[in-house]
């Protein structure tokens, strides 16, 4: 169904804006009771029965072993033996730090060992660490380039929510003996504070690789180019599997919160506070515009949680920071993607997505430090005698990737005969998150 089909199906019930929309779900997600979308997709990638990342063992692909980039001609080559690889494995994609092994990882290690505090135990902690490959790979990196003690002394720790890929991270960071005493998974939900009990007031670090992409988002609606923001619930009609959009003022707190910080309620202040024309308002009337929006409240949720638990925690986050040929409307709208006997589909629908696709959106970066500091607090502001200042508790940078791996990694190792460099020229739709408290700034 199409965009423009869907706005034809509006009608108004009770203040509220509902739209048909024409696809069939498993009642487990949608139940009686109307839910958010973040909760449809937490469901739907999270679930441990139908949940994408609990149903598909495979979902994120493991090498048996490294490319050797250097035995490969150039492009054609190198492209020729992805093919291959996603032949033989049942998955949408390769993570990087797994295409890319070791040496994806190696520039992560190098990152922190250059910026961390030596002198004190380091104490990394990897949300989503997927099949366990950027823990070996940093954990081997320390083994092999940090003085002794920093190996000796390290602690790694894999908070993951999939309990098979839980029992994947402990066999892959296994394959070297000397690992597995300074290394653990913690199999529970990040999100959830209670799982971080008094937290870890020491510093440490934060990894999280592809994660920001498939936390949940909420969806936010407008009729029109003027009309504030509605949060968007789902609701399935009584003895039908079909379901409904729901559109409702906004009310939820998480919503709220995000809209705030992301800054999203600006435009729509702006402009009831300007003088607007008349010939502008009716033309807002006549023609209307529809908006949507995806906001990042899993990102929001996250930071929390992770800036309450690990005050003095410094963060490195590696993501998307545009997806091609989104065919979902609405700003940040996601990817939904289902591979079946080695062929990729991708939908045009978010809810057609039911336990056997990943749904993954695009990272706006900016959005994302604005969401870091405000949940550090380096977004408020104290008085001096003399003037109000901006406290600021954090310093951040944000890379390309192949301006990160230029810094800090190797990328000779990851150059093909002719010059040709895959983590170069083909992620530069990808970007590095860096972000530090100040005091850990010498």
């Amino acid at each position: 169904m199409t965009f423009s089909s869907l706005r034809s199906a509006k009608v108004v019930y009770k203040r509220h804006f509902r739209w048909h929309l024409q696809c069939f779900l498993s009642t487990d997600i949608v139940g009686d009771k109307p839910i958010l979308v973040r909760d449809f997709i937490r469901s739907a990638l999270y679930d441990p029965k139908h949940g994408y990342f609990s149903k598909m063992s495979g979902s994120v692909g493991q090498l048996e072993s490294s490319i050797r980039f250097n035995q490969l001609q150039g492009r054609v080559a190198y492209r020729q033996r992805l093919s291959n690889l996603y032949k033989q494995h049942e998955i949408s994609w390769f993570t990087p730090v797994e295409l890319f092994k070791p040496w994806y990882a190696y520039g992560i290690a190098e990152a922190i060992m250059r910026t961390a505090n030596l002198s004190i135990p380091l104490k990394i902690y990897e949300i989503g660490g997927g099949s366990g490959t950027c823990a070996k790979c940093i954990m081997d990196y320390m083994l092999l380039n940090a003085p002794a003690k920093v190996y000796n002394n390290m602690t790694y720790v894999s908070v993951e929510i999939s309990q098979s890929l839980a029992k994947k991270q402990l066999q892959t960071v296994g394959e070297v003996q000397s690992h597995l005493s300074k290394f653990r998974v913690e199999c529970r939900d990040a999100t959830d504070r209670s799982g971080w009990g008094n937290g870890d007031h020491e510093p440490c670090w934060v990894i999280m690789l592809e994660v920001l992409d498939n936390l949940p988002h909420d969806l936010v609606y407008s009729p029109n180019q003027i009309s504030p923001w509605m949060e968007v619930w789902l609701e399935k009609v009584k003895d039908s599997s079909q379901v409904l959009e729901v559109y409702k003022p906004i009310q939820d707190s998480l919503i709220a919160q995000c809209i705030k910080i992301i800054g999203l309620d600006e435009d729509h202040a702006a402009g009831r506070n300007r003088l607007v024309s008349a010939a502008s308002y009716i033309l807002s009337r006549a023609f209307p515009k529809p908006r949507r929006s995806w906001i990042p409240t899993g990102c929001l949720q996250l930071l929390e949680v992770l800036h309450s638990a690990l005050p003095k925690m410094s963060l490195i986050a590696s993501d998307y920071s545009y997806l091609p040929e989104v065919s979902i409307p609405g700003d940040r709208a996601p990817l939904v993607s289902t591979k079946k006997d080695g062929r990729t589909t991708d939908h045009g629908n978010y809810l057609d997505a039911k336990g056997d696709a990943d749904i993954f959106f695009p990272t706006d970066f900016w959005l994302l430090e604005r969401i870091d500091h405000y949940c550090s607090g380096s977004s408020n502001e104290q008085k001096t005698s003399s003037s109000l200042k901006s406290v600021k508790k954090r310093r951040t940078i944000i890379l390309d990737t192949a301006a990160f791996m230029d810094e800090f990694g190797l990328p000779s190792k990851t150059r093909t005969r002719d010059g040709y460099n895959p983590i170069l020229d083909d992620f530069k739709n990808t970007k590095f998150y860096l972000s530090v408290p100040t005091h850990n700034i010498t």
